[in-house]
């Protein structure tokens, strides 16, 4: 992707200038961002899939005149379980549906100007008559596309951000709306992480949000600690703590001053790899989410493949990322310099690597590839 060039999905701003000018800074309005867009999967198809297992889906339903006003279920659920469409005020959002249709990944890889660590996925909104979630705000960037219908959305930078008391939704007591907008078909809506905002289908709509993953201090200190927990023995070995000059105590409940300094250095020797911490995230940022599943290929006995004139797809839900010195594929890390970490990070950039450049590896990143194609995680192209 050229980050210079100007696009339409951005309202004529090139990626460089949008994320100079709006990203997490200001709310910007793109009118036919996506021209002559049309929803990428039926109303049927989205209710099927709504009752699929593997996806996430929610149903809000409001409840004029009753306490409280709103109701929220999770799914899957199959179609009788839904209101009718007659009925106006509900909606159902199905999450990560680029895991699950490949023209819906397409459409999300447009967005991949933010890098790959920060984009979660792409979520769709259907809603009948006046459907909605309430005023609230997100902690993530969103991207609201909008694909059939039209919704109006009203928008604010709220001060109080206090919410809705028994309510089973996140909505805001006292919305103030500073501007409002109405979306149709190809126009699109960014807004910044803590931007209040409000959608409300006139007639029945589907709108696609593309959202964004932001880690917490508290989450990646977790993750991170954990990982390197499971490599401690590997990185600071077995040795016993030792006491031959330990005095005799009257205070035997006290834990000794060198048990604390023993205690810090097996930290410290934890720590002593400089690249633990970079290896622990890549595996953390590319970890598959929990509803995940990829089909493993038996083994052949022509494992080491004959690539032929074929090169390599990564399946939708693969995520694959890179930094200096490690490449990270659904949750496992490895080295790479030279040859093969060229070929690998265009891979992880192009999400393909055609025959010639494949050719160019050695024996052993071939063999790494067959394995991931084994495990489902790429395939021939």
């Amino acid at each position: 992707m050229d980050i210079t060039q100007a696009l339409p999905l951005l309202g004529g701003l090139s990626p460089q200038a949008f994320m100079k000018r709006h990203w997490q800074k200001k709310p910007l309005l793109v009118r036919q961002a996506v021209p002559g867009f049309k929803p990428l999967l039926s109303r049927a198809q989205l209710f099927e899939l709504a009752a699929n297992e593997d996806a996430q889906t929610r149903l809000v339903i409001q409840q004029p005149g009753q306490t409280p006003g709103w109701q929220l279920k999770h799914g899957p659920f199959q179609r009788r379980m839904l209101p009718s469409l007659k009925q106006s005020g509900w909606t159902i959002l199905v999450q990560g549906v680029d895991l699950h249709h490949d023209a819906v990944h397409q459409l999300m890889n447009r967005f991949r100007f933010v890098p790959d660590a920060r984009l979660d996925d792409l979520m769709i909104s259907f809603a009948t008559d006046r459907g909605g979630v309430g005023p609230h705000f997100d902690s993530y960037d969103v991207f609201l596309l909008q694909a059939h219908g039209r919704r109006r959305w009203r928008i604010g930078r709220q001060k109080n951000l206090s919410l809705q008391p028994d309510v089973p939704l996140k909505i805001l007591t006292n919305f103030v709306p500073e501007d409002e907008y109405v979306l149709e078909p190809g126009d699109m809506l960014y807004l910044p992480p803590g931007y209040a905002h409000d959608g409300i289908a006139e007639g029945e709509c589907m709108t696609y949000s593309i959202g964004f993953r932001i880690p917490n201090k508290a989450e990646l200190a977790r993750e991170l600690l954990q990982r390197l927990a499971e490599d401690a023995e590997d990185e600071v070995g077995v040795a016993l703590y030792r006491d031959p000059y330990q005095p005799a105590v009257d205070q035997p409940a006290e834990i000794p001053p060198q048990m604390l300094d023993f205690a810090q250095q097996a930290l410290q020797d934890a720590l002593k790899d400089p690249r633990a911490f970079a290896r622990g995230l890549g595996e953390y940022m590319t970890e598959p989410k929990p509803n995940v599943w990829f089909e493993a290929q038996e083994p052949r006995a022509d494992h080491d493949l004959d690539w032929g004139d074929k090169g390599v797809r990564l399946d939708r839900r693969t995520k694959m990322m890179f930094d200096e010195h490690h490449i990270f594929i659904n949750g496992e890390s490895f080295t790479a310099t030279g040859r093969d970490a060229a070929a690998m990070r265009q891979l992880a950039n192009q999400r393909v690597l055609d025959a010639k450049a494949l050719k160019k590896t050695s024996a052993q990143a071939r063999e790494l590839v067959s394995g991931w194609m084994l495990a489902g995680w790429l395939s021939a192209d």
